[in-house]
């Protein structure tokens, strides 16, 4: 077998591996480790390399930036177990429920703050799913509508700060671009951090879910039977007076939280990490004001907490361990030739990943993906002249539209795990079509005016 094909075989059987079922962080470091023994013994692959995987696990550890994912995490959970999502649906349901598809628009408000808060998209679509669509079938919205909504709110964790996924992806983007700073001969390379990623991806996450708001109005003007409004029942329930109190215990404490975890990042008064602390402790605080801290979920949150922290991190040294190897057999080399070799430059490449990563979101979670391919392309593509916010972001937005494109998405699978039976399979496929043509609309918005992403870090860190 010719040298120059091993790493994409190699690639090729931690995907297949992947398939069956086995878990990531065993799989990538299991296929790295079994490729290195048969090139070592084709003499094909110097065994030398691993002398630099401690360093990489070390670089990992010492990561300042990394410890912001179990603060989110925590944060998150934390305003889960408070029952946050169920009394701000119910609050921001009445506030517009005398519009029509006011229910559905609550929903996408709601989903963008939980969003904001936990960044995972199972969890979210999980908790959109057993909370908000009963609630919209209740009051006879469409399945598919219904459906479409919940999926499309769930994964808005993707794209909308603060949030772990834009954590990890910061990170890897900000090695990436130093990489192709220094691939290019400049030593003395300006830096990407998670805040501006996070400062980046804000203008266009408010701008898909203005999007679905206004894709959700317009389907409620022309058919008032798929979004009515609420029974005037429901809506006298609360009114005046109760209302207000409820407005202003319900809905602005965790706004106040997201805008100053959030703010703190903008303003520049906090890294990502301080801000992450202070979330915790405001996450913390708000389940106290609402009665609901006791010690049980204490050790439910921390128990959580731990368990996606190490998920995470465990997949992330899996993926350092397949790295390696892969340029050990220069697999970094060939994929940099592949792409410059395309017809049509750098659109040609840049189209090219996209589809790759589409087609792998099918398949692989934001994690995988994240920590395994965007190493190997993203100093390439930065190299061929591609700005680093832009680039995160878009990808960011290509992987959410993948989760929820049918049939293989993953929010599509969570939402098919929670919803009832009454709705069909095929009805939550025919909701997502709208929202996945929206997704697909956003990436064009930002193809034509990358200064949606790039103009606001350069207004709030002046780069």
């Amino acid at each position: 077998m010719p040298y120059e094909l091993y790493p994409f075989l190699m690639f090729g059987v931690a995907i297949a591996i992947l398939l069956m079922g086995y878990p990531v962080a065993f799989s990538l470091s299991g296929t790295a480790i079994l490729f290195a023994f048969f090139g070592v013994q084709m003499g094909v692959f110097d065994i030398s390399f691993f002398g630099a995987y401690p360093e990489r696990i070390f670089g990992v550890m010492r990561n300042q930036t990394l410890i912001a994912i179990p603060l989110f995490i925590f944060m998150g959970v934390m305003l889960e177990r408070a029952k946050i999502s169920e009394e701000l649906l119910e609050t921001m349901g009445v506030l517009f429920g005398k519009v029509r598809g006011g229910l559905g628009i609550s929903v996408c408000i709601v989903g963008a703050l939980l969003a904001a808060s936990t960044g995972i998209v199972g969890a979210t679509v999980v908790t959109m799913g057993l909370i908000s669509l009963p609630s919209m079938l209740r009051f006879n919205y469409s399945h598919s509508l219904a459906a479409g909504i919940v999926a499309a709110s769930g994964t808005l964790g993707q794209i909308i700060p603060p949030s772990i996924i834009l954590i990890i992806l910061g990170d890897v983007i900000s090695s990436a671009h130093q990489q192709a700073q220094l691939a290019m001969g400049n030593f003395s390379p300006t830096s990407v951090s998670v805040g501006d990623l996070f400062v980046g991806a804000l203008l266009p996450g408010l701008v898909l879910v203005s999007l679905y708001i206004l894709y959700i109005a317009i389907v409620a003007f022309l058919k008032p039977e798929v979004a009515p409004a609420l029974p005037e029942d429901v809506l006298n329930s609360v009114t005046g007076h109760k209302l207000f109190i409820k407005v202003i215990k319900v809905l602005i404490p965790p706004i106040l939280l997201i805008t100053g975890v959030l703010g703190s990042i903008l303003a520049g008064l906090a890294t990502p990490t301080e801000a992450a602390s202070v979330g915790c402790v405001g996450g913390i605080l708000l389940t106290a004001f609402k009665g609901k801290l006791t010690l049980k979920i204490m050790r439910e949150v921390m128990i959580t907490t731990t368990h996606v922290n190490c998920m995470v991190f465990v997949i992330l040294l899996g993926s350092r361990m397949f790295s390696l190897v892969f340029r050990g057999f220069e697999g970094d080399v060939a994929v940099h030739e592949l792409l410059t070799s395309l017809p049509g430059g750098v659109a040609s490449a840049f189209l090219v990943v996209m589809l790759i990563m589409f087609v792998m979101g099918f398949f692989l979670d934001f994690f995988e993906i994240t920590f395994v391919v965007v190493p190997i392309v993203g100093p390439i593509l930065l190299m061929m002249g591609l700005d680093p916010i832009w680039l995160g972001v878009m990808i960011a937005i290509n992987l959410q539209t993948s989760f929820l494109t049918p049939p293989f998405g993953f929010a599509l699978f969570y939402l098919r795990g929670v919803a009832p039976d009454t709705v069909t399979t095929m009805e939550i496929y025919r909701g997502v079509i709208p929202f996945i043509f929206l997704q697909l609309l956003m990436l064009i918005i930002l193809w034509f005016w990358p200064a949606l992403a790039t103009w606001l870090p350069g207004v709030v860190y002046g780069t």
